[in-house]
């Protein structure tokens, strides 16, 4: 069974990206961050990892792709409440970011979206208890 996870993102800028998440209020994993690599810690046992895009290429045979310009995956991040959603969509902005959806409110589901400094793009969301007894 799976005791972690960790998510490999490419980025171009590796001190930006850091300030930019830290600014989102992410702590980090000191042990797997040095000067290609910062440790993002998400929730207990689930990770991201930025990786300056020269290391990341030393994980795969194919082309990093252009975040900005072609969707390679969603992060989703379930959140507390749509406080806490509007939160961190807005200090990703306020941090360099951008919004690229409006956000959704549905049957108790509230949803907002931004994309980091690399174009990644991240779905956050709160759902009421309710929702996700469905």
């Amino acid at each position: 069974m799976v005791s972690k996870l960790f998510v490999n993102l490419p980025v171009k800028n590796l001190g930006k990206s850091i300030i930019f998440f830290a600014d989102l209020g992410f702590t980090f994993n000191l042990k797997f961050t040095n000067d290609v690599a910062a440790c993002v810690e998400v929730a207990e046992n689930m990770f991201v990892m930025l990786l300056a895009e020269k290391h990341f290429m030393a994980f795969t045979q194919k082309n990093v792709s252009d975040a900005t310009r072609y969707t390679e995956m969603l992060v989703a991040l379930q959140l507390d409440s749509k406080e806490q959603v509007i939160e961190m969509v807005n200090k990703a902005v306020e941090s360099g970011g951008s919004t690229y959806m409006e956000p959704k409110d549905h049957n108790g589901m509230y949803g907002h979206s931004f994309a980091d400094l690399d174009g990644h793009q991240w779905e956050v969301f709160s759902m009421d208890s309710a929702s996700s007894a469905k």
